[in-house]
C-alpha cells in the first residue's frame, strides 16, 4: 500500500505550531513500520515557512527523519499556498499508480490550495482521500479568517469534494464541530501522535523553593486570535493572588503588539514575560518549571500541548472549546472552563488553592498519559484506518 501525505507545511516550518508536530511524528512513526507492513510512504508538501520560504532542496526528495518528503515551490504565501509543482507530480504519480497498487491520499488541513486542489485531483482518479481537516472544519474556522473566500471555495467545490472524503478527527469535539458542517462520507476519530518527555530526572524547580506563594503559570502555543490571550488578560487582571505568566510562541507581529498594548491597559505587563518561539528541546523544561499551563482558545481540534504538559505532570487550565477538554476531565488532570473571563478567574484561583490535586496530577498524570497515548498502538490505529478506506 502507498500512502502519500499532503500537507502545505512541513517540518522544519515550526512557525506553524502543533500541525507540524502531528504530522511529522505521524509520517516518521508510520515510515519505522513501512518495511513491515509493506509500506510506502511520501510526503508532498511547500516550502512554506510563514512570510518566508524554507530553505530546502526542491530539486529532488529529501529524507526528513527516515521520511521521504519532496518540497515544492509555493507561488502565493499563506494562506493559499498555490504550488502548482506539487499539483502536476500528484497527478503524475496518481496516474502511474492508481491501477498498480493500493494508494491513498491523507490531506492535512483545508482552506488552501495544496490541499483543496489536491483533493480534486484525487477525485479525479478516483483515489480514496482522508482528510484531517485539523481544526480546520469548524464554524469558528469558517467565519474568522478570509470568510468570504471559504464561502465561496465552500460553494463552489469544497462541498463536494468534501464529501468524496474520508474524515479523520482527532476528538469528538472535532466530530461534533464538523457535523455541524456537513455528514462525512465516514468519520473515524483517532488521536494526535504527540511528542512527550519522561519527568525530568532529579529535576526541582528552585524558583519555586525561593517563592512558594507565587503561582507560575504558562502559554506555550501560537501566539494568534483564536488563542484567546484577551480572554485570559481580563482573568488574570483579576486575580488576587501573587501570579506571573510566561508567553512562549510567537505570531504576527501587529497583534502581538496589540496584545502587549492591552497587557498594559490592564496593568498586568510586569507580571508578563514574552520570550518567543522556543525549541523542542527547551519547551519541555520549561513546561516542567511551572504549576500551572493554560489555553482559553475560542476553538481547538486537539492541543498537542496539553498532552507534552500533562506527560511532565504540570497540570493544565483550558476552555470548553479545546478539543482534549473532555478527556482532561474524564481523567480529573486539570481544570476546564468556559470562555467567560470571570470563570477563566475563579478556575485559575482553584487550580493555585488546590494544591492536593496539583500533586496528584503531577504524580500520575506522566503514566496515564503514557498508556493513553501509546504511539505503537496509536500508529495500528491508523494503519488499520487506512486499509479500511482502500478496500
Amino acid at each position: 500500500m502507498k500512502i502519500l501525505h499532503i500537507t502545505a507545511s512541513y517540518k522544519p516550518a515550526y512557525i506553524y505550531g502543533g500541525p507540524i508536530q502531528s504530522v511529522s511524528k505521524l509520517c516518521e512513526a508510520i515510515a519505522a513500520e513501512a518495511q513491515q507492513n509493506r509500506i510506502d510512504i511520501a510526503v508532498f508538501t511547500t516550502t512554506a515557512n510563514g512570510i518566508t520560504e524554507l530553505n530546502v532542496d526542491t530539486s529532488k526528495a529529501q529524507e526528513v527523519d527516515g521520511v521521504h518528503v519532496s518540497y515544492f515551490k509555493r507561488w502565493t504565501k499563506d494562506h493559499s499556498h498555490f504550488a502548482p509543482g506539487l499539483l502536476l507530480q500528484l497527478r503524475k504519480v496518481l496516474r502511474a499508480e492508481r491501477n498498480n497498487q493500493k494508494i491513498v491520499v491523507h490531506i492535512h488541513a483545508w482552506w488552501n490550495l495544496v490541499s483543496i486542489l489536491s483533493c480534486l485531483i484525487a477525485k479525479w482518479y478516483s483515489v480514496p482521500v482522508l482528510l484531517s481537516p485539523r481544526g480546520m472544519l469548524t464554524s469558528y474556522s469558517q467565519n474568522n479568517r478570509h470568510a468570504f473566500f471559504k464561502s465561496l471555495i465552500h460553494k463552489a467545490v469544497g462541498k463536494r469534494l468534501l464529501k468524496y472524503c474520508h474524515i479523520h478527527a482527532t476528538s469528538q469535539q472535532e466530530v461534533r464541530d464538523i457535523n455541524l458542517i456537513f455528514t462525512p462520507r465516514t468519520i473515524s476519530v483517532i488521536p494526535n501522535l504527540v511528542q512527550t518527555s519522561q519527568r525530568l530526572s532529579g529535576y526541582t524547580n528552585l524558583d519555586s523553593a525561593n517563592e512558594p506563594n507565587l503561582f507560575r503559570i504558562i502559554f506555550l502555543s501560537r501566539i494568534e486570535e483564536k488563542k484567546g490571550l484577551e480572554l485570559l488578560f481580563e482573568a488574570l487582571a483579576h486575580l488576587t493572588i501573587p501570579w506571573t505568566l510566561i508567553i512562549a510562541g510567537s505570531g504576527e507581529e501587529k497583534y502581538v503588539a496589540g496584545l502587549q498594548q492591552k497587557a498594559i491597559q490592564l496593568k498586568l505587563d510586569r507580571q508578563l514575560k514574552w520570550i518567543g518561539q522556543v525549541s523542542n528541546q527547551d519547551k519541555f523544561t520549561l513546561l516542567a518549571k511551572h504549576d500551572l499551563l493554560v489555553l482559553t482558545s475560542h476553538n481547538e481540534n486537539f492541543a498537542n500541548v496539553v498532552i507534552e504538559s500533562l506527560s511532565l505532570g504540570t497540570p493544565v487550565l483550558i476552555s470548553d472549546q479545546v478539543g482534549l477538554s473532555d478527556y482532561v476531565q474524564e481523567k480529573d488532570l486539570g481544570w476546564v472552563t468556559s470562555l467567560d473571563p470571570a470563570d477563566i478567574q475563579k478556575s485559575l484561583s482553584s487550580a493555585a488553592d488546590d494544591h492536593n490535586k496539583r500533586n496528584f496530577i503531577r504524580q500520575e498524570a506522566p503514566i496515564i498519559i503514557k498508556n493513553d497515548f501509546n504511539d505503537t498502538h496509536l500508529v495500528r490505529k491508523y494503519l488499520n484506518l487506512y486499509q479500511n478506506i482502500t478496500n
